[in-house]
């Protein structure tokens, strides 16, 4: 996989969460004026706490932790495991939706392999409502995507497993099937085309699928604002993703291409009714088409939920599964530190940023900074957040040491993003470490959007970073882009 599609990769399980907990608060409720802006605040009709994920990313879980072992979901033992997930997660979920809670109540009546029984209530449940198919599928789909990226056909058998432990009706496979293909290709390609998996449906299908793709394609997605029917879910996800522009690339008016992530995200919340599944489920697209590094950080560094997953557990589900747990426990997200050399041969250094002393400027090997939160702008182990501060105030961003465009394709937002979440912790009455491996290129060039934010021209910021770092490089794509960041 390319540097981009690897990105693009971690940020689908991650894209789904933070859709679904932008929803939240607003389900069940009517469609929204465009002038609304939804935020993570928590509630909803079920109670969910501030930045909680919803069952839509809940149940993805449960597939993405059989996923992540590289199982083949269309087995027997590989859907036994999953439904057993889904009935322990439902066991004490304050969410489980109408469809879902009556095939897991014929479920735990049955006899025999659970993966089997279940199978067997939602085909029973399909008999007895013909037609009558909710988004419960659809919304935990995107996950399965990853599971076989350049297999359209085991891709496609996968989606269709899955969907049916609880949806069999074949408009609720199809749906998955559909949107399983789309988040592959948006992967692989960085394009979105959801026309392009017609083909694995049934031939008497697809025509029927081509005109409810067509009438939502560059649609305002209110227009689907009864989206509880598998087919309308979809609808208005799609409607969300291709109504919404996508911005043009000018720093320094805050503008770029990649915060079309988090603007359609919030034109499918302003859908209205199932807000939150609708949300999941464009956000699981829009991740596969963006990436991590689209995902704004004020979002990331505090969504949460079951399975006691943040960002970086759900990046890591999403990579173990697009690599079939290649990894094992080796290497980046899973390893618990960063052995390489050029970790090991890192200075220890500690510097106050000239613009503000409240931000330490440091190398990954400069753990005794004493600070409230961590900037990390490098990978970093899984077990690297120092002592003393809590999951949400450490913030990781995806920021490769290279000038090749391929590897940072979003450079100038990462680094605006950066900027701003180092002031949202400062806001917040942090103290902030921010770090990459050795403070030569990372640090220094998000230290220089974040003094470019405060309002210091580029050239004295420049010159008074190269005071405080005087290792740093002072040179190059990252560098230059910082300074045109405001």
């Amino acid at each position: 996989m390319t540097n981009f599609s690897h990105d693009r990769a971690a940020g689908v399980l991650l894209g789904q969460a933070c859709g679904d907990a932008l929803g939240v608060p607003y389900e069940f409720g009517p469609a929204l004026p465009p002038e609304f802006t939804p935020e993570m605040n928590g509630g909803g009709p079920f109670g969910f706490a501030p930045a909680e994920y919803s069952d839509d990313t809940s149940m993805a879980v449960c597939i993405a932790e059989v996923a992540a072992t590289g199982a083949d979901l269309t087995t027997d033992d590989s859907l036994d495991e999953i439904a057993r997930r889904f009935l322990d997660w439902a066991s004490s979920s304050k969410d489980v939706g109408n469809q879902t809670r009556a095939v897991f109540s014929l479920t735990r009546r049955a006899d025999g392999p659970v993966g089997l029984a279940m199978c067997a209530a939602a085909a029973d449940h399909a008999t007895a409502h013909p037609g009558q198919v909710g988004n419960g599928a659809l919304m935990r789909t995107s996950i399965v995507g990853l599971t076989r990226i350049g297999d359209r056909v085991a891709t496609a058998a996968a989606a269709r497993a899955v969907a049916s432990l609880t949806h069999a009706d074949p408009l609720g496979v199809e749906s998955c099937i559909l949107w399983a293909e789309a988040v592959s290709v948006a992967v692989t390609t960085g394009e979105l085309d959801l026309l392009g998996g017609l083909d694995l449906l049934p031939a008497a299908s697809r025509e029927q699928w081509r005109s409810w793709i067509d009438e939502a394609t560059g649609v305002d997605p209110r227009t689907f604002a009864r989206n509880g029917f598998t087919v309308f879910a979809l609808q208005a996800a799609w409607a969300a993703i291709t109504w919404t522009p996508v911005p043009e690339l000018d720093p320094a008016n805050g503008s770029f291409p990649a915060q079309h992530f988090e603007l359609a995200l919030a034109n499918a919340v302003r859908a209205g009714d199932d807000t939150d599944t609708v949300a999941a489920i464009a956000g699981g697209l829009l991740g596969a088409r963006w990436g991590w590094s689209a995902i704004p950080a004020r979002w990331s560094r505090k969504v949460h939920g079951y399975g006691g997953h943040r960002s970086r557990g759900l990046i890591t589900l999403a990579l173990r599964t697009v690599q079939q747990d290649e990894l094992g426990g080796q290497g980046w997200p899973v390893a618990p530190r960063m052995t390489t050399w050029e970790y090991r041969d890192a200075p220890v250094l500690s510097a106050a940023h000239p613009h503000d002393p409240g931000v330490v400027l440091g190398t990954y090997r400069s753990p005794e900074h004493g600070c409230d939160a961590v900037v990390s702008m490098c990978r970093v182990g899984s077990a690297d957040r120092p002592a003393g501060v809590i999951p949400e105030d450490h913030v990781e961003f995806r920021l490769v040491e290279s000038s090749d465009p391929e590897d940072n394709p979003h450079l100038e937002f990462v680094l605006a993003d950066a900027a701003a979440v180092i002031k949202e912790l400062r806001d917040e009455g942090k103290t902030v470490f921010l770090h990459c491996v050795a403070a030569q290129q990372r640090t220094p060039s998000a230290a220089l959007a974040y003094a470019r934010l405060l309002g210091i021209d580029a050239e004295r910021a420049r010159a008074d970073l190269s005071v405080a770092l005087p290792g740093l490089r002072g040179h190059g794509r990252l560098w230059d882009a910082a300074g045109d960041v405001s």
